[in-house]
């Protein structure tokens, strides 16, 4: 039996190949979409991880660093000097709206009047992120010897006599860029500590020359941006 030879349009059909180049990316559209929103998102990730070890490192050097106050006193540091110094640290988190999402603590860690052990004298913080300080608030260890030093168990920073440390803990709610957690970033908060010694800075007292009250001082009971 004698097949019927296809009519034409439907050769012509059949031997169309005009359209495959249209097919073959509607295929490979999505995983084309998923690699490039994932590469952006990985490289936000990756910025984001920088600005918050950043923002420790410069709170921690620049607090260190102070030692010409608006007390008008040599070698001191005042509550405003603690406000620029947050400032500044916020600053370089602006691109990943940090005030927001974040928290800055920094504390001034050194031996207690007993040498027993290490005390905060005090501590202050910016950002809008509820968090309290890992390893104590200020005044711990002022008196006993319940503070060892700050940071993880294993790897505390301590002061030496005579001098003051100051310890940066900043936390940050990670804010992706791309709705779908296929990276598992989403929710992810970023924790970096970090420390300096005090430079030349014999008075580790914080001063209050202007007399700043309230919201107006870095106050750990205030959370705002």
């Amino acid at each position: 039996m004698m097949q019927r030879p296809l009519p034409n349009f439907v050769r012509g059909l059949i031997e169309d190949r005009s359209g495959l180049a249209l097919v073959e990316f509607a295929l490979s559209l999505p995983i084309l979409l998923g690699m490039s929103l994932g590469g952006i998102e990985l490289a936000h990730y990756a910025i984001a991880v920088e600005r918050v070890s950043q923002i420790a490192m410069t709170a921690a050097d620049n607090a260190a660093r102070v030692r010409d106050s608006y007390t008008g006193q040599a070698n001191a540091i005042d509550e405003v000097d603690v406000n620029e110094v947050m400032a500044g640290a916020k600053y370089v988190g602006n691109s990943i709206n940090f005030s927001t999402n974040g928290r800055i603590i920094l504390s001034s860690l050194e031996p207690n009047a007993g040498a027993t052990g290490q005390w905060i004298r005090w501590q202050r913080c910016s950002g809008a992120k509820n968090v309290a300080s890992s390893y104590g608030i200020q005044d711990a260890g002022k008196t006993d010897a319940s503070l060892p030093g700050m940071g993880p168990t294993g790897n505390k920073i301590v002061a030496a006599t005579g001098t003051a440390v100051i310890f940066a803990e900043v936390v940050y709610d990670y804010q992706p860029l791309v709705p779908v957690n296929f990276l598992g970033y989403n929710g992810k908060t970023l924790r970096f500590t970090s420390a300096f010694n005090v430079r030349e800075r014999t008075n580790q007292v914080l001063n209050n020359a202007k007399a700043l009250t309230g919201a107006a001082t870095a106050s750990c009971a205030v959370f705002a941006a």
